[in-house]
């Protein structure tokens, strides 16, 4: 999610994609989705010569599978928010057993065995 919530951020902005077929696309990030799947717009593709079957691509749909990277200006990533949102992400969980919990919880933390 922490990926997915960061692109949502970037929504509007110019990024390139490079996919795994050594394509690189450039556009405005229109949308993303959970499985990082992008739509861009005003889509260029960066090496013309070897791919003029691209040139009349406007608008397209990339599938998250495909993509090997994602490129964006660094003065579009607030370094502090991402590093926060990781940190969040990583933090250790903090589970009830005892006390709070349900009755499930607590029954499968002592073997559902009565004291």
């Amino acid at each position: 999610m922490l990926f997915y919530s960061f692109f949502k951020t970037l929504v509007g902005k110019e990024i390139a994609v490079e996919l795994k077929n050594d394509v690189v696309l450039t556009g405005t990030l229109h949308s993303v989705d959970q499985y990082l799947n992008v739509k861009l717009t005003d889509v260029n593709v960066v090496d013309k010569e070897k791919y003029p079957q691209l040139m009349a691509l406007r608008n397209c749909f990339i599938r998250g599978s495909v993509v090997r990277y994602i490129q964006i200006p660094s003065g579009d990533v607030d370094t502090e928010l991402l590093q926060d949102a990781a940190r969040k992400e990583n933090s250790p969980q903090t589970t009830m057993v005892a006390g709070g919990g349900s009755s499930r919880a607590a029954a499968a933390a002592t073997d559902g065995k009565k004291t």
